[in-house]
């Protein structure tokens, strides 16, 4: 049995569409008090129809019925175990929830004079602080919306850092181990990518960046821990190597959730990195978003960070717009202002230990999943990991079975899959990131079906073939579906 126990009433629930009646409606406002305007006269005539067609007719009942029913069909980490290596599905706490919408945060509006929101203009100017101070990073910028934006944003950074000193450089260094949106952020900025291949334990070697880093090289992209899960040994020494030619060392941040409150990262060499707020600080993620995903920089980069920049003089906040170096505006006004909201009381909350206290938790969770399953699953790096671990089906085809099948079986059992065939260094890689909000019940049950599951690969491997068996669609043909998609319902 899965850990959210066993099945009661399951709804079916047709298309909206479906449940349409032709004259049925949902509200029944009160008869107007004034006359009512004629539209012809006051909208041109290529703006008005008398219908929308194919518009459903649904009496409130049936409309929150019908999305009532849907959002039950959807998983979250609210619902259960989410354990999606590299994209750390935390829980994250409803006091940030509630903090956000607080009507003083909640309802002004970027257009209000700097004097009327002094309170939102304090907030993300300690917001920034904050996180330069948990990353040793000088300055940041909280405009990003996600995580590739500030990458971008970094990018740029450095192309501009190199232009002002009158020599363009045109290439980064990327290894295999990065996160996945490195390359596309570095081309989108201009950047040739340069790959380099991780030693045989998973890690970045010295001597495999010495042989790449010139002084056309503007820098080196490292995902630290990197998507394997391990912890870069030799990141002080490749930093020397990077900072000798002149380049800059860009750290992803997607993986912090493993690193707040114990790494410097400004001390051991790294010169810029963005923060994932969707995925350590306290946000909602999942869905395309929200998300946010600000950037630390060291002194040098300070005067290219995106404008305009919160300053503080005399007690009283404002925006600087005028920054001759600054790379331009990012986004519209100043970034995803809630999801600000969402880490500095997320932050405010744990304080430096209890940051510290979450990663070494996140440390141990993903240790215990590691050594209760590499008897049972091939582990493709047996070293100790940081925040997830990676095994791989090697020791499941020979009954004919992939991390596919055991992904869909894990949601007969009641359990959202992990990452799946990501990172492409490891062959049918199954990523697996418990973060530090999971308890060892929950793990232990996760771990029992994991075990069961190469159980029935070997005994009963149709059965995996065909999963998942219990839920309200079969298993989807993915390759169609991507191929051919549906994005109009056509009534019949």
């Amino acid at each position: 049995m899965g850990e959210n126990g066993v099945k009661g009433l399951l709804l079916d629930e047709p298309l909206i569409f479906e449940r349409s009646s032709e004259g049925r409606v949902g509200v029944a406002p009160a008869e107007f008090d004034i006359p009512e305007a004629d539209p012809k006269g006051l909208l041109p005539a290529g703006l008005l129809r008398d219908k929308i067609d194919g518009f459903p007719e649904v009496s409130e009942m049936d409309a929150v019925r019908h999305y009532t029913r849907l959002s039950q069909w959807n998983f979250g980490v609210d619902s259960g175990f989410y354990p999606l290596g590299s994209c750390t599905m935390k829980y994250n706490p409803k006091v940030n929830e509630v903090a956000c919408r607080l009507p003083g945060l909640s309802l002004i509006h970027p257009y209000e004079p700097e004097e009327l929101v002094q309170g939102a203009l304090e907030l993300m100017y300690e917001l920034e602080g904050y996180l330069a101070e948990i990353s040793g990073m000088d300055a940041v910028t909280l405009q990003p919306s996600a995580g590739a934006h500030g990458e971008l944003c970094g990018l740029l950074m450095m192309a501009a850092y190199f232009k002002d000193k009158g020599r363009a450089r045109t290439k980064i260094i990327i290894p295999d181990t990065a996160h996945g949106t490195n390359p596309a952020s570095s081309h989108l900025a201009g950047f040739k990518v340069v790959p380099v291949k991780s030693d045989g334990k998973g890690a970045l070697s010295v001597e495999a960046i010495k042989a790449v880093m010139d002084e056309d090289t503007a820098g080196l992209m490292v995902t630290n821990p990197n998507t394997i899960g391990l912890f870069e040994k030799n990141i002080k020494e490749i930093a020397r190597v990077v900072h000798s030619k002149g380049g800059f060392l860009y750290c992803d941040g997607a993986n912090l959730n493993a690193l707040m409150g114990i790494v410097n990262l400004g001390a051991i060499g790294v010169d810029l990195i963005q923060f994932n707020l969707h995925k350590t600080f306290s946000t909602p993620h999942g869905g395309g978003g929200p998300g946010s995903g600000p950037v630390g920089v060291k002194k040098a980069l300070e005067p290219f960070l995106p404008a305009p920049r919160i300053k503080k003089a005399r007690g009283k906040y404002s925006l600087e717009y005028v920054r001759p170096k600054s790379i331009g505006r990012l986004k519209a006004f100043y970034g995803n202002f809630s999801i600000m909201v969402r880490a500095y009381a997320y932050i405010r909350r744990m304080g430096g230990e209890g940051l510290k206290r979450a990663s070494e938790t996140a440390i141990l969770n993903a240790n215990y999943i590691k050594e209760q399953l590499k008897d049972t699953y091939h582990l493709a790096y047996d070293e100790p990991c940081m925040h997830e671990s990676v095994f791989s089906d090697k020791n499941l085809l020979g009954y004919g079975v992939t991390t596919m099948d055991v992904a869909k079986r894990l949601i007969d059992y009641g359990f959202h899959p992990p990452t799946v065939y990501f990172p492409l260094v490891v062959h049918g890689a199954i990523m697996i990131e418990p973060t530090e909000t999971e308890t060892k019940e929950t793990m232990d049950k996760f771990i029992e079906a994991m075990k069961s599951i190469a159980e029935e690969a070997r005994t009963n491997p149709e059965l995996l073939k065909n999963a998942p068996i219990k839920t309200k669609v079969r298993r989807v043909d993915e390759t169609r579906a991507a191929r051919e998609p549906v994005l109009r319902w056509v009534k019949k």
